[in-house]
């Protein structure tokens, strides 16, 4: 009879997350595994893109020809069926300027190309969780914080998103500061928010753009604030365990906002 009493290596899963990323961002992964339960994995996926160099450098403002080329085949369908060819039980697409690009009916499009090539997994980005999320809120009056690597046509177009989705949009804009993942920081972020946000008063509020620093001021500006605060990172991550049938470890989830407290409308609509 064996004696050996093995350590925990990583095999028993709860639930697994795909992710697709930009090739040169660390964002969603790093935010997801920061969220995640001990028996919640994380598996990326990187496409290529276009206005992001090595290291994760980008322009001050993102051209929008790279960003629609990102959602175009054949590399993230590929992407993703290569992602959906290992064990998992939900794919989530950690990118959100496209679909503010394509617009509701344009990201409708994407998902049902993309689906053909899940093997039946689950499917969801950050704009759909962003919508779920809101709902399961009861959250009509919105704000957009959007990374200040989007121009001012970017964000518009993120409004009528989610105008056409039926939310009243109180404030969009990218915040003012720095255009450089690297010098964004928790204390900045959330001055931004409580100075130049606050005052219009939403039901909640979105800081879009999976590769923004967000999650960890999450939960202190909800106290402060009184709010709801949803992140790219956060809502996606949310909408996906739900969609993987893992409720019970969305539920678990303490710290990082009110959303992980409620659940989609039709459990995972």
């Amino acid at each position: 009879m064996s004696t050996i009493r093995a350590q925990k290596d990583g095999w028993e899963a709860r639930a697994r997350v795909g992710v697709v990323v930009p090739h040169a961002d660390v964002g969603p992964e790093s935010e997801f595994q920061a969220m995640a339960p001990e028996d919640v994995f994380v598996h990326g996926s990187r496409v290529h893109f276009g206005a992001m160099r090595a290291g994760g450098e980008m322009d001050p403002k993102i051209p929008h020809d790279p960003v629609r080329a990102f959602v175009e085949p054949p590399h993230i369908d590929d992407a993703v069926e290569l992602l959906a060819a290992s064990p998992l039980d939900v794919i989530a697409l950690g990118f959100t300027s496209s679909a503010y690009v394509l617009g509701a009916s344009g990201e409708k499009e994407l998902f049902a190309r993309l689906e053909e090539r899940t093997r039946g997994l689950p499917l969801t980005g950050t704009t759909t969780a962003a919508v779920a999320g809101f709902t399961a809120l009861g959250a009509r009056r919105i704000a957009l914080v959007n990374p200040p690597w989007f121009d001012d046509r970017l964000s518009g177009l993120g409004a009528d998103y989610f105008t056409e989705q039926g939310f009243e949009v109180v404030h969009h804009g990218p915040c003012g500061l720095p255009s450089n993942q690297k010098l964004i920081t928790p204390g900045a972020l959330s001055e931004w928010i409580r100075a130049t946000v606050a005052p219009r008063r939403p039901d909640a509020v979105l800081v879009a753009g999976n590769g923004i620093r967000a999650v960890g001021v999450i939960d202190a500006l909800e106290r402060e604030l009184d709010f709801p605060v949803l992140t790219a990172n956060q809502v996606l991550f949310w909408h996906a365990l739900h969609l993987a049938g893992a409720r019970e470890a969305a539920e678990g989830i303490t710290g990082y906002g009110r959303l992980f407290g409620t659940r989609p409308a039709g459990g995972a609509a």
